[in-house]
Formats: C-alpha cells, structure tokens, sequence
C-alpha cells in the first residue's frame, strides 16, 4: 500500500493542468522559475507552490545558483511512476478478478 501512497502523490500534483504544463515546459530541459513564470498568469509565490508540489512528489528537481532557482525533470521518478502505471493498468494472473470472484452473484 505505501506504493500507492507515494505514487498517489504524484498523480495528483498532474491533476492540476498547470503543473502538467509545466512538466511539458521542462521535457525540453532545465529552466528557471522566471521562464516557467513568463508562461503563466500568476504570481512568483504561486509558481512556487507549484514547484514545490512538483518537487515533494519528486517529479522534479531543483537547484540554486546565486538568487535563481532552476528545475529540471527528475527523470528516475518519471520512469518509476510511467512503471506504476503501467503495472496497475495492465492484465496480471495475479490479479483479484481472478480469485474466483463473481461480482454478479448474489
């Protein structure tokens, strides 16, 4: 169950359509807040709640230099969470729908 936690996590930082954006925005690579910023009709003190949504789940990383903050996809937990979702989406034998369970009996 705790993997579903975390992964939970994660699936809900992209339920938000800006956060899915911004993941988009750093497919193409590293970027700094301020260029994510330029994209968006939000304050600094927004985008970075949305970093920091980003960054707890571990969907991204961050890094200082100087007084900018940059982002870059975490690309390890991208590929775990796609692994994630893929196992749970697909056929297994193991899987309680074949235990012999038959929702349409009485």
């Amino acid at each position: 169950m705790e993997d579903y936690l975390a992964h939970a996590k994660v699936f809900k930082a992209l339920g938000d359509p800006k956060r899915a954006f911004i993941l988009n925005m750093l497919s193409y690579g590293e970027l700094c807040a301020c260029v994510i910023l330029e994209k968006f009709d939000m304050s600094q003190s927004t985008l970075s709640h949305h970093m920091k949504i980003l960054c707890d789940c571990g969907l991204v990383n961050s890094r200082s230099e100087g007084k900018w903050t940059y982002y870059s996809l975490n690309q390890e937990a991208i590929s775990k969470a796609m692994g994630f979702f893929n196992a749970v989406t697909s056929s297994k034998d193991n899987c309680i729908s074949n235990e012999g369970f038959d929702c349409r009996k009485g």
